[in-house]
């Protein structure tokens, strides 16, 4: 069993290929090619104002606010009428 463990790691080594000073300048061109695209597409945004984005969160939490109270009063209902149909039940069948 050991001798079949040690061919299967020298055939490994064998089937690894060589890396080649070539290949790693590719590599390294490729990522400053991508750092500076990226730094040229952070440059077009336009990011919003501190003034807008008050405003923005203002809107979110008070939506979010109403439609909490909306399904809180709907609950409200539909537990009363719930609670008006188990009252009426008991006092027809008792």
């Amino acid at each position: 069993m050991a001798v079949n463990v040690k061919a299967m790691d020298d055939k490994k080594l064998q089937q690894r290929p060589e890396v080649s000073s070539d290949s790693v300048k590719n590599v390294g061109k490729k990522a400053e090619s991508y750092l500076s695209e990226i730094k040229s597409e952070f440059s077009k945004i336009t990011w919003t104002s501190k003034e807008e984005l008050k405003t923005y969160t203002q809107l979110v939490v008070g939506a979010t606010f109403v439609c909490g109270l909306g399904v809180y009063l709907i609950d409200l209902f539909i537990r009363g009428c719930l609670g008006t149909l188990d009252m009426i039940l008991r006092w027809i069948f008792g």
